[in-house]
């Protein structure tokens, strides 16, 4: 593109901006964007793998599988749900600081939008058909039930997972918006259209799935190993297939970083040979080399609750190395910088996030957190102690006093 058209796209980019400013400042909206992503596409790739898991268990004669395939679809079914209430914070996120490119790729693409609700929606439900067709089974070692529902929800998956690869891919060609918009010199209002993607991005995300799930599965091992009624033969199974799935993915997954990496647009200048560029596939391929050295030997010497930590940690490298790759071509190549936004400080907004996130939050998910690692570690019908009654009371009471002062002050603010 010649220097008149990057201004034209800039000064396009400016205009749709919204004018109402930001509430606190720019930055922090692109940290916690980081943040919240990082958190949402590790249980996007931890329900993806174990609901591969649970479809190889599913499809197989081998009783160690079919049973670890079964213990997966719990994981993957509640994983679903996790994935969707955190990827909220980061869609917003995004909505805040990159308003003008955001809201453009959903309108573009507006069919696709509301399609991706309903796509979710079945493939959640195909997914449960599976559970409540099998959870009962005494036998888990037994031929399941409506495989074939298995295989419907993670395609279903898989598509979802693509139509917002796609949608994020549009907001980083604002150069094309027009010519996505003008179709053989009419308006094309209809958003049929995924205009955007890159195969190798995609593959990658979705490769990560690999080595989430094999930390699962070894985090499986060293959380039910405690119980008295462990059967130690199926776990060291468990953690086994789980080494290997780290091990293998995390070369399988560099591979494609390294694809994505020779094929991003033009638009991004030499970020693939850039430090943020090549730190995202280093830390991937790093999190074998983690496996190899701390989860060496039999399957009893593989201990460690960090395998899941771990993979969090590389999900924050490569989320900062993806953020940093979107300024470089926005700002970098169009001259569009998010930091010059214009700030309306809201202090009331800003401190009641931080403390909803870490009061309310953190309470209340301490609690449930406690409840389901207790009941998860003890043999039959887990009875809740007096400290996590308290726990329990103290969360229902922050809860309630948040309510109270947000409609204390909404009332508030009506009146003025």
């Amino acid at each position: 593109m010649d220097a008149q058209n990057v201004a034209q796209v800039t000064e396009m980019m400016y205009a749709l901006r919204n004018p109402a400013g930001l509430p606190t400042y720019p930055i922090i909206f692109v940290g916690l964007n980081v943040l919240t992503f990082a958190l949402h596409i590790l249980f996007v790739q931890l329900l993806l793998g174990t609901s591969l898991v649970a479809l190889y268990g599913a499809y197989t004669n081998n009783p160690l599988w079919r049973r670890l395939g079964m213990a997966m679809i719990d994981v993957a079914k509640v994983s679903v749900s996790v994935a969707i209430v955190v990827g909220v914070a980061p869609l917003l996120f995004v909505q805040v600081v990159y308003d003008p490119h955001w809201y453009t790729s959903n309108v573009l693409s507006a069919d696709w939008v509301i399609a991706f609700i309903f796509i979710l929606i079945l493939a959640y439900w195909a997914m449960y058909l599976y559970y409540f067709q099998n959870y009962k089974r005494e036998d888990k070692t037994a031929e399941p039930k409506s495989r074939w529902s298995l295989i419907v929800s993670l395609a279903l998956m898989l598509l979802v997972g693509f139509i917002m690869h796609s949608l994020t891919s549009q907001i980083l060609h604002p150069e094309m918006w027009k010519e996505w918009y003008m179709q053989n010199g009419k308006l094309d209002y209809s958003g049929d259209t995924l205009h955007a993607y890159n195969f190798w991005r995609y593959a990658f995300f979705i490769s990560m799935a690999i080595p989430v799930a094999g930390a699962m599965m070894v985090t499986y091992r060293r959380f039910k190993m405690v119980r008295e009624d462990a059967d130690m033969q199926y776990l060291n199974f468990a953690a086994e297939v789980g080494k290997k799935w780290i091990l293998v993915g995390s070369i399988i997954s560099t591979v494609l970083y390294v694809a994505w990496m020779m094929t991003i647009q033009e638009t991004a200048g030499d970020f693939a040979t850039s430090f943020w560029g090549i730190i995202g596939g280093v830390a991937v391929l790093g999190y074998a080399l983690w496996a190899k050295l701390r989860l060496n030997g039999k399957s009893a010497d593989m201990c460690s609750y960090m395998a899941l930590p771990m993979a969090l940690v590389i999900g924050l490298v490569v989320a900062t190395s993806r953020e940093i790759l979107r300024y470089d071509i926005l700002n970098g190549f169009f001259g569009y910088d998010f930091f010059d936004y214009k700030i309306v400080m809201d202090w009331y907004s800003t401190g009641l996030f931080f403390l909803t996130f870490a009061i309310v939050g953190g309470v209340v998910l301490s609690y449930f957190l406690t409840i389901a690692w207790k009941a998860g570690q003890t043999v039959g019908i887990y009875t809740p102690g007096p400290g996590v009654q308290k726990l329990g009371t103290v969360a229902i009471w922050v809860v309630a006093l948040w309510l109270v002062q947000f409609f204390v002050v909404g009332f508030y603010v009506w009146a003025q």
